[in-house]
């Protein structure tokens, strides 16, 4: 099997040692250049082409994200994601096309993850990544446990409220956002429809709407193993939408 290329670029010895461990551990990587100032990690991606780059962001001989910026305007950019002890950067992080954003100390479960997703980044993902995600009409940024990443909302299945969080089932697995159904309902009007007080479905994915012997409404949505519940009071909205679509 052939194992993706990993650059650890952190000016902390000891940081370097830690994720190259996890690295190590994880199937499918291997750690092929560490740097330790941002003129190293430019040289060691011209150099030894990795496939990933963990990127830490103050670093000496240009910061994290000056290094980010000029890596993305390569022919063939390695896949960025930020390791770093600072959160106020995510939205900067973004904009210069980081596959995910993971605050220290990064957990082996959250690395794991977030390599999964750099590796699942197309080309088209990476050109809409350049626009400003606070202008972008399908992105939305979510910090969880995993770090802070960035959710394609055409992507979403749907959208599940239980109690003050919302989970987003979405490809590449699900994660929580504190946003309301009505908060991401006006946000994405395009995008998501809801047909239930806790439930929101990703319009692309509908497939059929169905009526049970009782008189209740259900949906059929796109690699979504069971039916979703349709309320009365949503059902001409989304008979409406159907015909839309």
């Amino acid at each position: 099997m052939t194992r993706r290329r990993v650059l650890i670029a952190d000016d902390e010895p000891l940081a370097r040692e830690r994720l190259g461990r996890m690295v190590d551990e994880l199937e499918g990587y291997q750690v092929v250049a560490e740097a330790a100032t941002g003129t190293q990690v430019l040289a060691a991606v011209a150099d030894r082409t990795p496939d990933l780059v963990l990127l830490d962001i103050r670093m000496p001989g240009g910061d994290g994200l000056d290094v980010a910026k000029q890596l993305a305007a390569r022919a063939d950019p390695p896949a960025i994601i930020f390791c770093t002890a600072y959160d106020e950067y995510a939205i900067r992080a973004f904009e210069v096309q980081a596959a995910a954003y993971l605050l220290k100390p990064v957990r082996r479960q959250a690395l794991a993850e977030a390599l999964s997703r750099a590796e699942r980044l197309n080309r088209a993902q990476l050109q809409a990544l350049r626009s400003r995600p606070e202008e972008n009409t399908h992105h939305l940024t979510v910090t969880s446990a995993r770090g802070t990443e960035l959710v394609d909302m055409t992507r979403v299945r749907y959208c599940e409220a239980d109690q003050k969080y919302v989970t987003l089932h979405y490809d590449e697995g699900n994660t929580l956002t504190d946003l309301s159904l009505k908060a991401l309902e006006q946000r994405f009007p395009d995008h998501l429809l809801r047909i239930h007080r806790n439930t929101l479905v990703g319009t692309r994915y509908v497939r059929a709407l169905e009526r049970l012997d009782d008189g209740a409404c259900q949906l059929r949505v796109a690699d979504v193993p069971d039916a979703l519940p349709v309320s009365r009071r949503h059902v001409a909205r989304v008979r409406q939408r159907l015909r839309e679509l």
